[in-house]
């Protein structure tokens, strides 16, 4: 184990039809012990909107568990859910929403020491299980954070199933950027002191290999959803047991990060942007970039810099971003330094599919 000897795993992973229906028997079924403790839903106010039916059920199921509306994915939201947490003996905290809702709930279990329950509308990306979230700091600023992965995950496929499309598609590209996060984890750990941890790189790999390798071609079947929960969920873990985010994150979250901070105004996903970059890391790295381009054309993933209002000049420059966004990450990026021509080529061709 190169970080740490000890690592938590979920009690719990459910995928299933109506799984929200059945939150309660499902946790009386897992932990037990937690049932008839003081519980707290964090959510999102349009998420509250749209399925209030089934928050309200999933707080009655809870002892009429608070529904605590975040106004913010932040640092201070969280850690104000936290003091709420302990001074008011709240033992349970039950996540229900996209990324942001998880990421903050799991960073205010994590600091109030809650049992936390994950229960996603979307699978936009891999931090559902993972051991970090990432929070603004001031004001639109984000700093990913250590915490506790969740006790229990709960996914219910209808749910997912009628979840907008790109949040799907969001959460397939940071599954498939695996390929070259890799890559480069592999690469830094022959340059450095630290070893790759095998079974944290057997799991992200049999990730990614489960998505793009699945037969069932149709997003919204429950087969197709429940591979990707897994797949979401088991690099989460890789993560947890690597004790860092390298099993999922290389040169292609570099390039995701870079868009984030430099180019807020560009609208897309964090996953669609790790798609997007996984195809120039594919071509730094000396890979073959055709099997992904078939893939993301596969679900319809575009993979055309212009279909987000990225021009070529943005383009080299969010490349040029990337190298700086977390200087002490050793990724392909730090052997090859591409130029404007090669740049261009890379570009062209994406906004041709080739």
């Amino acid at each position: 184990m190169n970080q740490h000897t000890r690592f938590n795993l979920p009690i719990c992973l459910t995928v299933e039809e109506d799984a929200f229906l059945h939150s309660e028997e499902i946790v009386k079924r897992y932990i037990p012990d937690i049932i008839g403790q003081k519980a707290m839903i964090i959510s999102e106010e349009f998420l509250i909107s749209i399925y209030k039916d089934k928050i309200e059920d999933i707080s009655r199921d809870f002892g009429n568990a608070e529904i605590f509306t975040m106004k913010n994915a932040s640092f201070d939201e969280a850690v104000y859910i936290a003091k709420k947490v302990c001074v008011e003996d709240i033992k349970v905290i039950i996540g229900i929403g996209g990324g942001r809702v998880l990421d903050t709930a799991k960073y205010a279990a994590h600091i109030s020491k809650a049992v936390y329950i994950c229960m996603p509308t979307s699978l936009s990306n891999d931090s559902l299980a993972s051991p970090f979230s990432v929070l603004e700091t001031y004001g639109k600023a984000r700093k990913t954070f250590e915490c506790k992965i969740p006790t229990a995950i709960i996914v219910d496929t209808n749910m997912i199933i009628n979840a907008p499309v790109d949040q799907t598609l969001s959460g397939i590209g940071d599954t498939i950027a695996k390929h070259t996060a890799l890559f480069d984890w592999k690469l830094s750990a022959s340059r450095t002191s630290s070893r790759i941890d095998d079974f944290a790189y057997a799991l992200s790999r049999m990730s990614y290999d489960s998505v793009y390798h699945c037969d069932e071609k149709n997003m919204k079947s429950c087969v197709f959803i429940r591979i990707l929960s897994r797949a979401l969920v088991m690099g989460g873990l890789a993560m947890e047991i690597a004790g860092s985010s390298r099993p999922c994150s290389g040169s292609e979250h570099l390039f995701a990060h870079a868009i984030e901070e430099y180019y807020p105004d560009v609208k897309i996903t964090h996953g669609l942007a790790v798609a997007l970059g996984s195809i120039p890391a594919c071509i730094f790295q000396g890979q073959d970039a055709a099997g992904l381009l078939d893939f993301f054309k596969t679900y319809g993933i575009a993979t055309n810099p212009q279909s987000y209002g990225i021009t070529k000049d943005m383009f080299a420059d969010i490349w040029e971003k990337a190298r700086t966004v977390r200087a002490d990450r050793i990724t392909i990026l730090n052997d090859v330094k591409p130029d404007r021509i090669q740049l261009d080529e890379i570009y062209n061709r994406m906004v041709e599919g080739k």
